[in-house]
């Protein structure tokens, strides 16, 4: 680890020599380059160099613990208690820092609810699900574009899709993928029963052209009327898009527009993202099937988390969280939730890091 780590050091001092030439201003693309190069390296190097320095100090405290002067031994036993507490924080934060980053946490993200078992309570819950991330967008200074979107009888969905844009979507919503379950009592429920219904999420990174290939060969048009509520246009004009992709019998359809244009140019956004995703998950599966992670796979089959709305708390079964603060939660507060997901993970990739 510290070989690798003092190679960072010496290409980061390289770039800072590269960015101190006079001519560097000369090829903006080149200089752009310079510059993220650097502030990448900047954080794993300066937290290397303190690591070095507390361990110089260790070093320099226990030469001085058989000094003559009995306060100097005392003030070097001191340091070396605090430099041993402190080097395997410094080193633990380290090999965070040097596990391999994901290449798609930049990306954004588009998001897909479905109403699961339970009718239209699932619907209703998830229009709340819904709700919750995009009040969690806004916190996070994120914009969210809606794609898609299959209301149900009672304001709910039965099935809505949306784009989220902003910093790092996606590095804060892949662990959020799975079956999301409520109990709670239904507005319809007479005798006061709780009902327990669910919805499934869907989060994949917004694939762009250099992330899929996909071939117009492949590709199955259908344009027919739009169903359901809508305005004057449903059914008199053929603005609806469905678009099947033959080799994965991956399915899209959208009719939110006035527009096929706009509606095939969405559900092409969406058949690349499901496609991407799916892709990603097979390679997944195949370089961890000796091991099990600790966050979960991200199926949708997989039941991760469960808001109980009598007792007010919510559950991450992943990680066996609960907390008891579901309004907030439902209000889009699911920060505390991201983070202890988050750490999960890199505790896991720490794990197999070490079984390797």
């Amino acid at each position: 680890m510290f070989a690798k780590l003092e190679g960072l050091e010496k290409k980061y001092l390289e770039l800072e020599e590269a960015l101190a030439q006079p001519d560097v201003f000369n090829d903006q693309d080149h200089y752009r380059k310079l510059t993220k190069a650097h502030a990448d390296l900047r954080d794993v190097v300066g937290l290397f160099r303190r690591y070095r320095a507390v361990s110089e100090e260790l070093a320099e405290g226990k030469q001085l613990l058989h000094d003559a002067d009995p306060e100097m031994r005392a003030m070097a036993q001191e340091e070396v208690q605090k430099a041993e507490q402190k080097l395997p924080e410094l080193e633990h934060e380290l090999k965070v820092m040097l596990l391999p980053s994901d290449p798609l946490d930049e990306k954004n993200t588009i998001l897909e609810i479905r109403a699961g078992t339970g009718g239209e309570e699932a619907a209703l819950f998830a229009a709340d699900l819904f709700r919750m991330y995009t009040r969690y967008a806004e916190l996070k200074g994120w914009k969210v574009e809606l794609m898609s979107e299959s209301p149900s009888e009672s304001g709910g969905y039965k099935e809505i899709i949306c784009l989220i844009a902003g910093d790092r979507v996606y590095s804060h919503l892949k662990y959020e993928a799975g079956t999301h379950r409520v109990q709670r009592v239904p507005a319809t429920e007479a005798q006061g029963r709780i009902h327990t219904s669910a919805a499934t999420v869907a989060v994949m990174p917004e694939a762009e052209e250099v992330d899929v290939e996909i071939r117009p060969d492949d590709l199955r048009i259908d344009i027919y009327r739009a169903s359901g509520a809508g305005g004057q246009h449903v059914n008199k004009t053929e603005s609806a898009v469905r678009i099947t992709h033959i080799p994965t019998n991956t399915v899209v359809t959208c009719q939110d527009e006035r527009s096929q244009h706009k509606n095939k140019a969405r559900a092409m956004k969406v058949l690349a993202s499901r496609i991407l995703a799916a892709e990603r998950e097979r390679q997944s599966s195949e370089l961890s099937a000796d091991r099990k992670a600790q966050v979960g796979s991200g199926d949708r089959s997989e039941r991760i988390r469960t808001y109980n709305f009598p007792q007010g708390r919510c559950t991450d079964h992943r990680i066996n969280l609960t907390m008891y603060s579901l309004e907030r939660i439902m209000e889009g507060e699911i920060q505390s939730l991201v983070e202890a997901l988050g750490t999960a993970a890199q505790a896991e990739a720490l794990r197999a890091q070490a079984t390797d």
